[in-house]
């Protein structure tokens, strides 16, 4: 029987030793053997259902979710594989559509040289970016949150993110438990402001989530930055509530 330590799984699979123990506490994936010296074993169904969980993740479902998924069989492995490669072609199909508008465009910029086709194409990749992760009807559907909402209350929170994002980052720095009382009201602040955005609509979260996991830099904030404080901040959400 092949078996793996954590080490060894968090170096072939590109995860780190910190998430696959985190998965152990909360019980979504756990090593099936340990060592007399109590080192955890992974095995090939391990492997399997770590798979799953890593599908599931990047198409933007939270860990919690994930774990009921699994644990209530609620998908079958083929299904989470099928799911997965669906959301691939669609998203394939939204950036050579992208692809081919952006070359047309910079075909048209050349031959006007009036304007910098670089500066274009970079404010309109960031402005379609979107067109790769949300439907049409997710557009339309932002679109009219967006009205709802109002420009002076987007402002407000435009510029609450990057405060509340600091003081998420401090509290990661300073090695505070994702339970304490200070990380569950900077939790509760994040999770507000998404579904303000969201307007509490599952499909556009998973969207969002997508877009977050798979874009380096998405309206100039930095990805690789963000997604530990997103994990961060999922883990508070795992919390049991304050009484």
């Amino acid at each position: 029987m092949q078996t793996w330590k954590v080490g060894e799984l968090a170096k072939r699979t590109g995860l780190t030793v910190r998430t696959l123990h985190h998965y152990d506490q909360i019980g979504l994936l756990s090593p099936s053997h340990r060592t007399a010296a109590g080192h955890r074993l992974y095995v090939e169904d391990d492997v399997a259902r770590l798979q799953q969980v890593t599908s599931l993740r990047s198409l933007g479902f939270p860990l919690e979710e994930i774990r009921d998924v699994l644990n209530g069989q609620r998908m079958s492995p083929l299904q989470v594989v099928q799911l997965h490669a669906d959301r691939l072609r669609q998203q394939v199909k939204s950036q050579q559509r992208l692809v081919e508008r952006l070359d047309a465009l910079a075909a048209g910029l050349r031959e006007a040289e009036t304007v910098s086709a670089d500066e274009l194409i970079q404010t309109i990749e960031e402005i379609t970016m979107f067109d790769k992760y949300y439907t049409p009807e997710q557009m339309d559907y932002l679109k009219e949150r967006r009205e709802q909402v109002g420009e002076g209350r987007i402002k407000e929170v435009e510029a609450e993110w990057p405060r509340l994002m600091d003081q998420v980052r401090a509290e990661m720095e300073a090695g505070t438990d994702p339970c304490d009382p200070r990380v569950q009201e900077l939790a509760r602040r994040w999770k507000g402001l998404v579904e303000e955005f969201t307007g509490g609509n599952e499909g556009i979260r998973q969207s969002l989530g997508n877009l977050y996991q798979n874009e380096s830099t998405v309206q100039g904030m930095d990805m690789s930055a963000m997604r530990p404080m997103m994990e961060y901040v999922g883990r508070a959400w795992g919390c049991p509530q304050q009484a």
